[in-house]
């Protein structure tokens, strides 16, 4: 191959720049030409002249950083192979020191993600969807959503966690809590939780067509008719329900903060209760404050600031909020809620009758539909059962039932003979005398003769006349 004078300068220059120990972007740098252009010629197989003795870098000069992590990137990669690399990043800053920049360890994902993915069989697949998007005031709105987390804590004996967000529109602060349920207790407990996170209340609240905000659904055009609960908390802490019409589009916020949650605090870690999954995403919240969103350009911290700024205060006091059933006393005095079992007092209640249970997060409390005399309606209060099959029993419920105890068993054999000592008589003239049948049977009769009887009354003897067999036949 036959190369003009120009470019086997070029060459040449190139080769020499290189062998000295300069990079490609410092020769680009260097000669002022892309980087590619100098890639192309440092890549020709032509020659370049007459070998050069090659300098040796000094040993302390630039060293490979991401070389040694990249094992831990390994090992982030085989258990959460969609795991981005802002995230990797992040967590390679924080928890090992490293030093590197995040394209450093883009270009590394580059070539390691393929490479894992083939090792485990899978081929990664990200899915991108379009939102509409809006701007808001500060403290005018939030947007809810669940996340389904699956069966992250199965390993502790708890089948299914969720997720509830509340993300404020304006500032894309976010609040994440972790339950076992997605009952009216749990889904405005957690209200409760995020409206003391953000440290008020914002002016609107938006909400898909939920059972617990929405009492049931309607034709387009009507109005939604919401839950009492649902009013009532609302009413109690001064927010406006927004209900989003079917396949609407409004809560963009909030679905994008699902995810980010998963990729940021639960995706390629282990939990073991939902206490620790709460204190990961408190640890989290700091470093997502701290960074620039990219929709509206500052950082989420700067703008949450105006945000709570704006929002409405906490009520001074706290709503109760309580999952409200009507359920059957059993004959054992349990009554069955959510799976479990849950005793009332024996001396209260009959079986078959109603009681009314309200459930809130922690607690279960059972009630008399209609109050007593004394004004007082509550049987019996528990803590909520952590665990389906679960019987939360209180002793002292059960006094006065039969045990057992002097309950009769036999072998086939004869057993001890009563005691044939004659009980204790009651008073003469007593109910209790009267009604006490087994010390009348104890009363001993006298015997006399009849002939007594016949001289008492002045009659005859009665002497009966022997019976003839001849007369008989």
């Amino acid at each position: 191959m036959v190369l003009d004078s120009e470019r086997w300068l070029e060459l040449r220059r190139f080769r020499a720049l290189r062998e000295s120990g300069m990079s490609i972007s410092e020769i680009a740098r260097e000669t002022g030409l892309n980087r590619r252009t100098v890639r192309k010629y440092l890549s020709s197989d032509v020659p370049p002249g007459p070998p050069r003795k090659v300098v040796v870098p000094p040993s302390g000069g630039r060293r490979r950083v991401i070389g040694e992590v990249e094992p831990i990137v390994d090992v982030w990669l085989r258990r959460e192979i969609l795991l981005k690399g802002s995230v990797i990043h992040e967590r390679l800053v924080k928890e090992y020191g490293f030093t590197g920049n995040y394209q450093r360890v883009k270009i590394y994902l580059q070539r390691a993600r393929p490479r894992i993915a083939a090792e485990l069989g899978i081929a990664p697949d990200e899915l991108a969807g379009l939102h509409r998007r809006f701007e808001v005031a500060p403290g005018v709105q939030a947007q809810v959503d669940w996340g389904d987390e699956g069966a992250i804590l199965a390993h502790v004996g708890i089948p299914k966690v969720y997720s509830f967000h509340m993300v404020l529109s304006y500032s894309r602060d976010p609040f994440c809590c972790f339950t076992t349920s997605m009952d009216l207790a749990a889904f405005w407990g957690s209200h409760v939780r995020a409206f003391e996170h953000f440290g008020g209340v914002p002016k609107a609240i938006v909400y898909d067509r939920t059972k617990t905000v929405v009492r049931r659904h309607v034709a387009p055009g009507q109005a939604v008719p919401l839950h009492p609960e649902a009013v009532a908390f609302s009413g109690h802490y001064d927010f406006d329900i927004d209900v989003l019409a079917a396949y609407r589009p409004g809560k963009g916020r909030v679905e994008r903060q699902v995810t980010i949650v998963r990729d940021h605090v639960l995706a390629g870690r282990g939990f073991a209760s939902l206490a620790e999954l709460d204190a990961a995403f408190a640890a989290w919240v700091p470093m997502r404050r701290a960074r620039t969103h990219r929709t509206h350009g500052e950082v989420i911290g700067i703008r949450a600031e105006r945000d709570h700024a704006a929002m409405r205060p906490l009520p001074k006091r706290l709503y109760q909020v309580s999952d409200r059933h009507l359920r059957h006393v059993g004959k054992d005095c349990l009554v069955a809620f959510d799976a479990c079992l849950y005793s009332v007092p024996a001396r209260r209640v009959r079986a078959r009758q109603l009681v009314e249970v309200r459930a809130t997060r922690d607690t279960v409390e059972l009630h008399l539909p209609v109050a007593g005399t004394d004004g007082a309606t509550l049987l019996a209060s528990h803590p909520r059962a952590g665990r389906r099959g679960s019987r939360v029993v209180d002793p002292r419920h059960w006094d006065g039932l039969p045990d057992g105890h002097t309950r009769s068993v036999t072998t086939g054999e004869p057993g001890p003979q009563p005691d044939a000592a004659r009980p204790a008589e009651a008073a003469p003239g007593t109910l209790a005398a009267l009604l006490n049948r087994a010390a009348a049977a104890q009363v001993v009769v006298g015997r006399r003769p009849l002939s007594v009887y016949d001289q008492a009354a002045g009659t005859r003897p009665f002497n009966p006349a022997p019976i003839d067999d001849k007369d008989t036949a």
